[in-house]
C-alpha cells in the first residue's frame, strides 16, 4: 500500500472540513491548530523526519497513545486538556476515513481511543480581598501597568473567558449610557455584559492613552497586536506573585485567567444574583454548567444549614444479623 502524505490531508481538514463544510468558529480552529502543532512536533521527534515528510501511517494508534501520555506525563496537562486534544485528533480521522477508505482500519483504531474519565475538582476562586489585592498589584506608573490593571478589573467584573478578553476590540466597548462590552462566546453566541461605573472610568482613562481605531485590541501586547494566551497567563501569574506579599492566602491558590472568571461568578452568587442570570452572564448553554458555583462556597452551605432544625434523632449504627450482610458491611 502506498503511503499517503500527511500535509495535504491536514490542510484539507482545516480549509475544507472545518471552515467550509462545518463552519466552525475561530476558537475551534485555534484549538485544533494548537493540537496539531504539538502532535506533529512530537511525531517528528519520534520518527526523525520533519512534519512535511510525515505520512498518515505515522499517526497510528501507538503514536497517538504515546502522544496522549506525553501530554499528561511530560507537559503536565490535565485529563481535560488531554481529552480536548484527543477530540481534535478524532475529528481529523473522521475526515480521513471519508477521504481515504483504504485507511479505514487505522481510522477505526484511532477513533476507538476513549476519553479518560476524571474527577471534577472544586472550583478555585478568589475572595473579594484577594481580588482587590490582585487588581492593586500592577504599577500604574507604566503603560503596561495601566493596561494590566484595566484588564484585571474588566476580567473580574465581566467574567469573560481568556479568548474573549484577548479578542476584545475598541468597537466592542461602549462607555456611554448603558456601558457594556460585546463579545462572541462559545457557539458563536453574541452577548453583552454591563460595566460598573468604576470600571468605565478606568477603561476611559486607559483607552484615552491609545490609538482610537475600532479594530484595535482593547488590551494589546507590548507590540500593539493581539495578546497571546501565554502572555495573559504570565500577566496573571506575575501580579499574583506581587499581590501575595500583601495577601498571603494567594500563595495557597493556583490562579489562572480562568480563575478570574470563577471569581466573577462567585461574586455575583454571593450577592444574591440568581443562578439563571449568572448562566446568561457567563454565556453558559444551560444552568447545569453554572451549578458548580453552588457547591463551591462553604459560606452558602453554612447559611443553608443554619435554616434547618435539629431532627432530635439519636445516632445509631446498623448492625447486620446475617453473616453475608456482615461481610458486605465490613468491606
Amino acid at each position: 500500500m502506498n503511503t499517503i502524505h500527511l500535509p495535504a490531508l491536514v490542510q484539507r481538514f482545516f480549509t475544507q472540513r472545518l471552515l467550509v463544510q462545518q463552519g466552525v468558529s475561530s476558537y475551534t480552529v485555534a484549538s485544533y491548530r494548537d493540537t496539531f502543532r504539538l502532535l506533529l512536533a512530537f511525531t517528528a521527534e519520534q520518527t526523525g523526519r520533519p512534519p512535511s515528510k510525515l505520512s498518515v501511517e505515522d499517526l497510528d494508534i501507538n503514536m497517538i497513545e504515546k502522544f496522549l501520555q506525553y501530554l499528561e506525563r511530560d507537559r503536565g496537562n490535565s485529563v481535560r486538556t488531554r481529552n480536548t486534544r484527543l477530540a481534535a485528533i478524532h475529528a481529523f480521522f473522521q475526515s480521513v476515513a471519508i477521504q481515504e477508505p483504504t485507511l479505514s482500519l487505522q481510522c477505526q483504531r484511532v477513533l476507538a481511543i476513549p476519553s479518560k474519565r476524571y474527577e471534577r475538582a472544586a472550583v478555585e476562586f478568589l475572595t473579594e480581598r484577594e481580588a482587590s489585592a490582585l487588581i492593586a498589584a500592577p504599577d500604574t506608573k507604566t503603560w503596561i501597568g495601566c493596561r494590566d490593571r484595566a484588564l484585571l478589573l474588566v476580567a473580574f467584573q465581566t467574567g469573560l473567558r481568556n479568548s474573549e478578553i484577548r479578542s476584545l476590540k475598541r468597537q466592542d466597548v461602549v462607555l456611554g449610557t448603558g456601558a457594556h462590552v460585546r463579545c462572541f462566546g462559545k457557539g458563536r453566541k453574541m452577548r453583552c455584559t454591563p460595566l460598573r461605573p468604576d470600571v468605565v472610568a478606568i477603561l476611559k482613562d486607559w483607552l484615552g492613552h491609545n490609538p482610537d481605531e475600532p479594530v484595535n485590541p482593547v488590551f494589546p501586547s507590548s507590540r500593539g497586536g493581539k495578546m497571546s494566551p501565554d502572555a495573559l497567563q504570565k500577566l496573571v501569574a506575575r501580579h499574583v506573585a506581587t499581590a501575595s506579599a500583601k495577601c498571603p492566602s494567594l500563595k495557597e491558590k493556583k490562579v489562572t485567567p480562568h480563575t478570574l472568571r470563577h471569581a466573577a461568578a462567585m461574586n455575583l452568587l454571593v450577592h444574591g444574583v440568581d443562578i439563571s442570570v449568572i448562566a446568561l452572564w457567563l454565556g453558559h448553554e444551560s444552568t447545569e454548567t453554572t451549578q458548580i458555583y453552588l457547591h463551591a462556597d462553604m459560606g452558602l452551605k453554612e447559611q443553608a444549614l443554619a435554616h434547618t432544625s435539629p431532627s432530635g434523632a439519636v445516632p445509631a449504627r446498623f448492625k447486620p444479623t446475617d453473616s453475608l450482610l456482615r461481610f458486605l458491611e465490613n468491606l
